[in-house]
């Protein structure tokens, strides 16, 4: 249950980083709240996580997911360009992220 929240807890990480690119410095009301509501859930999420998971994985998978999903997410919405670099860099954090859940 606490990989499940974790990972769920990363996901929440994108959310509040795009929120806070839409909320133009907390000028614009309803990104702002979905920042607040999302960065209060995903830092929760990583907290009840790390009950069970040690601090460093818990943070590292946590900063992971949310590194790669806004990533993802600054592409898709052509924030930033998808270079072949930076998809395997990407790629590189992912995996990572996948090799300490393998050796928690």
């Amino acid at each position: 249950m606490s990989w499940i929240v974790l990972i769920l807890s990363g996901a929440l990480e994108a959310v509040w980083a795009a929120a806070l690119h839409r909320s133009k410095g907390f000028r614009r009301p309803v990104p702002s709240l979905v920042f607040l509501v999302s960065v209060i859930a995903s830092t929760g999420g990583l907290a009840f996580a790390m009950r069970d998971i040690p601090t460093g994985t818990a943070y590292a998978v946590w900063v992971g997911v949310g590194v790669v999903l806004t990533a993802a997410y600054a592409m898709v919405t052509k924030v930033e360009r998808p270079t072949a670099a930076r998809l395997a860099l990407l790629a590189g954090i992912g995996a990572c992220v996948v090799g300490l859940k393998v050796v928690a």
